[in-house]
């Protein structure tokens, strides 16, 4: 007991000492001068994730097809606005992209880069939502191990970034991942109007690839910046390294899983009809609001002409 109580009162020693190292721009903003807000809205999600299926279990699913699209476009142009404030602050500031330590001072660009990655963490925070839909709408398949540890982590490490690094090398994975969002989250609100859109939206497995090569130039880009030892802090290179690794390899599973792997199908019968595509029946995991829409599931979303009970409206 006496090396728990000791192990405590460490760690609550060592987060009083990070307190006076953190960046003191960002302690009187929303959220930031506690992480007790965060780790309370992290909780609540894990909470939802556990009550909402069984709320809903014997419940119909939720329609929401205005929410979505709605909900899609805004994160549009969340994801523009962060995007377009972190290039042209960073460009002003004459950020340089292979090696940037964090200015803590009040210059106005670099305050405007803060600001910037600062909505980044709570598009974070916004982005449970894809979580909550897929659960309404009883699509507990796609809540997948990879969708609820990148959804969880990201929200909750990015506090950290925020707190202590809010500038610097912190833009550049940020700058990247937004532009990305841009596209996924329009992909996701134009097949929200329905399969009279969905049949034009070929290009959801590059969604995937696009994801797939940002963490490699993540990988590589903090590699670099360790090897020409930038004055940003170390450990968090590593560990960043480390995350992005671990995406690498649920991604690649994802990515194979969904487009490459093929069922073994069973031989049709004698005097049937043998069937000619090589469409699978399973379904995969999802990832940051991918949807692991089946190659059919075109006709699911909203025009399902045949159904035993009606979804719940708005």
């Amino acid at each position: 007991m006496e090396i728990v109580t000791h192990l405590i009162n460490d760690t609550i020693e060592f987060y009083k000492w990070s307190l006076t190292i953190a960046d003191k721009r960002v302690e009187k903003w929303p959220l930031m001068s506690s992480p007790l807000p965060t780790l309370a809205i992290s909780s609540m999600y894990l909470i939802f994730l556990w009550l909402g299926p069984k709320y809903m279990r014997h419940r119909e699913p939720f329609q929401l097809r205005k929410t979505l699209i709605v909900y899609n476009f805004s994160m549009v142009i969340l994801n523009f606005f962060i995007f377009k404030e972190l290039f042209l602050a960073a460009r002003a500031a004459n950020y340089s992209y292979l090696c940037q330590p964090v200015n803590y001072t009040d210059d106005e660009n670099e305050v405007r880069v803060a600001a910037a990655l600062w909505w980044y963490y709570v598009s974070k925070g916004v982005e449970y939502l894809d979580t909550v839909f897929f659960i309404l709408r009883k699509k507990f398949n796609q809540v997948s191990f990879l969708h609820v540890y990148h959804h969880c982590t990201m929200f909750t490490l990015w506090w950290i970034g925020i707190k202590w690094v809010a500038g610097g090398q912190s833009f550049f994975g940020a700058h990247m991942n937004a532009a990305i969002h841009v596209v996924m989250y329009l992909y996701y609100g134009l097949a929200a109007f329905g399969p009279s859109i969905q049949k034009y939206l070929w290009w959801k497995k590059y969604l995937t690839i696009i994801q797939m090569i940002q963490f490699h130039v993540t990988i590589g880009h903090t590699a670099l910046s360790l090897y020409i030892d930038c004055p940003f802090p170390h450990w968090m290179h590593w560990a960043l390294i480390g995350y992005a690794i671990t995406f690498i390899i649920l991604f690649g599973n994802f990515y194979y899983q969904t487009y490459r792997h093929q069922p073994r199908r069973e031989p049709p019968p004698k005097g049937g009809k043998g069937t000619t595509n090589g469409i699978t029946n399973g379904v995969t995991p999802t990832m940051n609001g991918l949807s692991r829409l089946e190659e059919k599931q075109a006709v699911v979303e909203n025009g399902r002409r045949k159904r035993r009970g009606r979804a719940k409206r708005e």
